[in-house]
């Protein structure tokens, strides 16, 4: 089971007019056995008690939910109306709870990756990771933010040129090259083609000397670009990549992120030369390295990358 938790907070209602959750339990099951008695003994209270918490939530809606006979109680409108979807709610509440519960927490791994690195490199090879280790349930934040490995945040953490701080693990993954990636469609053969087409830039978080920019790789290249500092720009990688596919211009993109989309014919890389960049790491908490669905998953990753299922053909020699 996965489960991907988007870095932006939700923003729905942050918060809700409700009574308390005794008072809805009381009127469920009262409701539910048309007994205030029978309710009782389901939750293992008094009728009085039933008949206290009913009365609290009445005065809470200013309405009444029972017709209150010598024997026998009766649900208004408004009872009616709150029956079905609190009963809903409880059922509901009972399984997430119950599902929790049977979930070992040995198997939870929580892994963090930037949102390219989920989309284009991680997701088409999840599969594999289920058919290998079913038992694991992989929970994958998806945030170009500083991990928080020494937090117990997270259990493993996938950065690109990313050290460790003091005390976490980091293990080495693969160097990434970068080149001129665009949609098939643009018929992109040589450097010079270049100049007939938009230039798609993203931001990097750090700049340096190594940051594989269209500035060094023209310089490289020894291409002039009439726009090399204008065209499309994104703040993240993967929506500059997905504009590529689009036929919307070039991306500079790492070989090792989009290889799979050049192995399924999304995009292709037929320019030379390749920037040598930095690599990909994989840090772990020492706090989480015993559990040996942590370390099963950290293997996995390192296997991928190290049996050519992270590496991609470089960009084809010039002719």
């Amino acid at each position: 089971m996965t489960f991907i938790h988007p870095s932006v907070p939700h923003n729905g209602r942050m918060g809700r007019r409700l009574p308390p959750l005794s008072q809805l339990r009381a009127f469920e099951a009262a409701a539910r056995h048309l007994s205030f008695k029978q309710a009782a003994a389901e939750l293992h209270v008094t009728p009085t008690a039933i008949s206290h918490q009913i009365r609290k939530l009445e005065d809470w809606l200013q309405r009444p939910l029972f017709e209150r006979h010598t024997r026998q109680v009766m649900l208004t409108g408004v009872g009616q109306l709150l029956l079905p979807v609190l009963k809903e709610g409880f059922d509901a509440f009972a399984l997430a709870l119950e599902s929790a519960a049977q979930l070992p927490a040995a198997s939870q791994v929580t892994l963090s990756a930037t949102p390219g690195f989920v989309s284009f490199w991680l997701l088409p090879r999840l599969g594999n990771l289920r058919s290998r280790h079913p038992h694991i349930h992989l929970q994958i934040h998806a945030s170009t933010e500083v991990a928080r490995i020494d937090e117990g945040e997270v259990d493993l953490a996938v950065r690109y040129g990313r050290a460790a701080a003091d005390g976490d693990e980091q293990r080495p993954l693969a160097v990434e090259r970068f080149a001129p990636v665009a949609s098939p469609r643009l018929r992109l053969r040589r450097a010079d083609d270049l100049r007939r087409y938009r230039l798609i830039h993203y931001e990097w978080r750090r700049v340096s000397s190594r940051t594989p920019t269209w500035a060094r790789w023209l310089a490289l290249a020894g291409i002039e670009h009439p726009d090399a500092q204008g065209g499309l720009r994104f703040n993240d990688e993967s929506h500059a990549v997905q504009a590529a596919i689009a036929g919307e211009g070039v991306v500079l993109a790492g070989q090792v992120l989009v290889q799979d989309l050049l192995t399924r014919g999304l995009l292709e890389a037929p320019l030379h030369p390749a920037l040598d960049a930095q690599g990909y790491f994989l840090l772990r908490s020492p706090r989480s390295a015993p559990r040996p669905a942590v370390q099963q998953v950290g293997d996995w990753l390192a296997e991928q990358f190290l049996t050519g299922s992270g590496r991609t053909r470089g960009p084809a020699q010039p002719s």
